[in-house]
């Protein structure tokens, strides 16, 4: 293929043909580097429902998403290899951002010049070119309020698309092709391809956006906490005049950066302190969280939320702060609420054995681990809870956060903290000690422990888990099975 034959040419250098857009009906077939990660894997199916050819590659690709690519009928090569793009013969290669550039088909991409984008420049140009981009963006809580927020639509019938970094209850996918003029995706601030380093959301063209909180994050991305809060100063600059901006007032500093930077109407909203939309009257139980939101202008509503926890709440206020914007009613976004069956591994029960519960979340910023715990707590209050923790994530396994930790475990009667691999992006005096956060839970009243082999930790809970117990896994990741494991101990009363 000649540059003058591609539908759109960003630049042709030593990275290839990368594309910047993409001209409508230009591109029939297209093949994703990197099919298996959650994000390229739902994009991957809804490139297949809006009928293109897909196929896609990686090294290896495991459940549930090697399930979901066969069900949605996408061929999928491994490992990866320069013969791929001979099957797969795409107009457009879609590479992710784990894609090296030494990679064998990044190599050959770049050598038979086939026009290629990243992720994030792919699901602008094909996804939210032409209609109302709405992105979610923050250091926590993305999934869950992209996730609520394509739903009120849904539910309002506006029939929007959606982009979720996880599997939607009420849909069954991480993603939704709709109809509608609306375009929901949550917006993540890490990079967007090797050969460009900058922050995937500046690709989602918004024109309503999300700014859930900032706190500092993927430190092996960014140097330290002023570098990291440049990624959201450029996607709340990149909004349009006219556009809307919904940023929540319990991080002053990103009010900070919204009001500096933004050309959009900037709204703020919160639970139990002043804002523009005002969460409060909480009352927790076993259905979830009733409570009332506040308008400035004085309209009030009374809402359920099937979920438990004061970031759930304000970051549902945010959703309903961004649904009136985009002229919902309150009735109508009562009832997306109380419709709403929440996202796989966020505070997903996963089983109960013998009066043990287990629960599933992908906590891992210290955080996400308090505000988890303190909504666990919140649902099942009078339960002992224990607390499982797989430290993962690059930033997770750093000691940036070591005091954070310590006191992020305050809600828990008992913890387990998995000790990480040694990781070669982590330097041995920068990562975090395990063994002294164990000490600084034990000094808190909290009885500690840490092992390394999850198969010892599932020992360890299920033998000493009682009745009415519940136990609290988080981990970004399948921390080596851990809860399918658990579950099968707890089954097996001589093990207990």
């Amino acid at each position: 293929m000649t540059d003058d034959q591609h539908p759109a040419v960003g630049r042709a250098d030593d990275n290839g043909v990368i594309l910047t857009d993409i001209e409508p009906g230009a591109v029939r077939r297209v093949h994703l580097v990197g099919v298996g990660g959650t994000g390229m894997g739902a994009f991957a199916g809804m490139l297949k429902a809006a009928g293109y050819d897909v196929t896609g590659s990686d090294e290896n690709v495991y459940p549930p998403m090697s399930d979901m690519l066969r069900a949605w009928g996408i061929d999928v090569f491994t490992p990866y290899s320069a013969l791929n793009l001979d099957r797969a013969r795409p107009d457009l290669a879609i590479v992710g951002n784990v894609i090296r550039r030494t990679n064998p088909e990044a190599v050959a991409l770049r050598e038979r010049c086939i026009a290629q984008m990243s992720f994030p420049a792919a699901f602008g140009a094909l996804a939210t070119a032409g209609r109302h981009s709405v992105v979610i963006a923050g250091t926590h809580g993305k999934t869950t309020t992209t996730a609520l927020l394509g739903h009120v639509l849904v539910a309002a019938g506006l029939d929007p698309t959606f982009l979720v970094g996880g599997v939607t209850v009420n849909y069954g996918a991480n993603f939704r092709l709709g109809k509608g003029q609306h375009v929901v995706v949550e917006g993540d601030e890490y990079d967007t391809a090797y050969w460009d380093k900058g922050p995937k959301f500046l690709h989602y063209r918004a024109r309503t956006a999300l700014l859930t909180s900032i706190e500092f994050d993927h430190a092996d991305i960014y140097r330290d906490l002023p570098h990291y809060e440049t990624a959201f100063a450029r996607l709340v600059a990149s909004l349009p005049d006219g556009g809307w901006l919904g940023v929540s007032a319990s991080y002053p500093r990103a009010v900070e950066i919204a009001r500096a930077h933004a050309r959009a109407r900037v709204v703020t909203y919160a639970y139990g302190r002043d804002a523009d939309f005002r969460a409060d009257d909480a009352r927790f139980g076993t259905e979830g969280a009733r409570f009332r939101i506040t308008e400035r202008e004085g309209e009030r509503a009374h809402l359920l939320l099937p979920m438990s926890g004061f970031h759930n709440l304000e970051n549902a206020t945010g959703v309903y702060a961004a649904a009136r914007s985009l002229g919902l009613s309150p009735e109508a976004i009562v009832a997306g609420f109380a419709t709403f069956h929440g996202v796989k591994r966020r505070q997903e029960p996963r089983g109960e054995v013998g009066g043990v519960l287990v629960i599933d979340d992908f906590a891992h910023h210290p955080t996400a681990v308090r505000e988890t715990i303190t909504a666990i707590r919140q649902r099942y209050p009078t339960r002992r809870l224990w607390a499982v923790f797989e430290p993962r994530s690059n930033t997770s396994r750093r000691n940036i956060h070591q005091e954070e930790y310590a006191a992020a475990f305050d809600g828990a009667d008992l913890v387990s903290i998995r000790l990480p691999e040694p990781h070669d992006k982590v330097p041995p005096n920068e990562r975090l000690d395990v063994w002294a956060l164990v000490k600084a839970i034990d000094a808190r009243g909290i009885a500690a422990s840490a092992l390394a082999d999850a198969n010892e930790m599932v020992h360890l809970v299920a033998s000493g888990a009682k009745a009415n117990d519940v136990v609290l896994v988080m981990s970004n990741g399948a921390f080596g099975g851990f809860i399918p494991m658990l579950l099968s101990a707890l089954e097996s009363p001589p093990s207990r």
